[in-house]
């Protein structure tokens, strides 16, 4: 088949990209490299089967191949990224799904939008399921990126509807892993780089307010069943982890792993920013996909940090993270 997908240059979107080679796929990305980098791609475009187009999504489309499959991941995903480009992310989940959504319906194809846990905001249901329908400010200062994605959402089933688009939506939990930007401000990140380096983890808050990590194979494998399996056109589908812990449990455990006893800064939290809770219910992904994550924290956190040790050396050589 030939697959288009968008973010491709991205953390995930990269793993997508060469899990698909792999598969046996000619793959058309597609990214901007606003927050994807070219180092994710590198080695992908070694590959005959894979283009890369450097292209913003929210622009006219470029002359492309009918496709069999769309998968839409382009848009910032971490709060830095979306801060840094609150237009953008408003535009690229709102025009630049619709191109992708006519790209899909003119061609055939299925099609995959990428949405968020940030779609359920500071959740008042714990764990989350799909018909939770969130408490989210469209005001608040994540309100590019998680109304953006609620748009998409809805412009998706839109199509799903009135065009009779093959479409569905993953809502994405969170999700670490090797090509994690280092400088993207998010917990895993954070306190890799800076239990590596020796220096004090940053908490924010009293680190008790809880997460739910994927590891990024285990995430890809689920993107991919979404798109495949039967019975999943029209709906929304929670991919991520449902082992849920403290943030202070994820910092001891990176402490641990990286063998530096790294002291913990804690500093204030944004008031009305960051959700206390954030746990999936992945009952409906075990029922349509015979879903559910594999890797292990340990496991996952040991192959991120060999990751980063490694970037972390190619950087004090001279070369940029990107």
């Amino acid at each position: 088949m030939i697959i288009l997908v968008c973010g491709g240059a991205g953390f995930i979107g990269s793993h997508l990209c060469e899990r698909l080679l792999h598969g046996g796929h000619d793959v058309v990305c597609i990214d901007n490299l606003i927050t994807g980098r070219r180092s994710n791609i590198t080695s992908l475009q070694n590959w005959p089967q894979f283009t890369f187009i450097e292209h913003d999504i929210i622009e006219e489309l470029p002359a492309l191949p009918r496709v069999e499959r769309v998968f839409h991941l382009a848009s910032p995903a971490s709060p830095i990224g979306y801060r840094r480009y609150p237009l953008e992310t408003l535009r690229v989940n709102s025009e630049g799904t619709r191109r992708l959504l006519e790209i899909a319906d003119r061609d055939g194809a299925r099609f995959l939008y990428a949405s968020t846990s940030e779609a359920y905001g500071d959740p008042l249901e714990h764990p989350q399921r799909e018909e939770y329908r969130g408490n989210v400010s469209p005001t608040g200062p994540r309100s590019m990126y998680d109304e953006a994605k609620r748009y998409g959402e809805a412009l998706t089933m839109a199509y799903f509807r009135t065009r009779g688009l093959d479409a569905r939506i993953v809502r994405i939990f969170n999700t670490y892993g090797p090509r994690s930007d280092p400088l993207d401000g998010r917990m895993v990140p954070n306190f890799i780089t800076q239990g590596l380096r020796g220096e004090p983890m940053t908490v924010y808050g009293d680190g008790i307010q809880t997460r739910s990590l994927c590891f990024v194979s285990d995430l890809v494998e689920g993107l991919i069943r979404s798109m495949e399996c039967e019975g999943t056109g029209g709906q929304a589908l929670n991919l991520g982890n449902p082992e849920e812990h403290a943030v202070l449990e994820y910092a001891m455990l990176v402490q641990e792993l990286t063998g530096h006893q790294s002291s913990l800064t804690f500093v204030d939290q944004p008031v009305g920013d960051d959700p206390q809770r954030r746990r999936p219910s992945i009952e409906k992904a075990r029922r349509l996909l015979a879903w559910e994550p594999q890797v292990s924290l340990r496991d996952g956190l040991a192959r991120t940090i060999s990751y980063f040790e490694e970037e972390l050396h190619r950087c004090a050589s001279g070369s940029s993270w990107r």
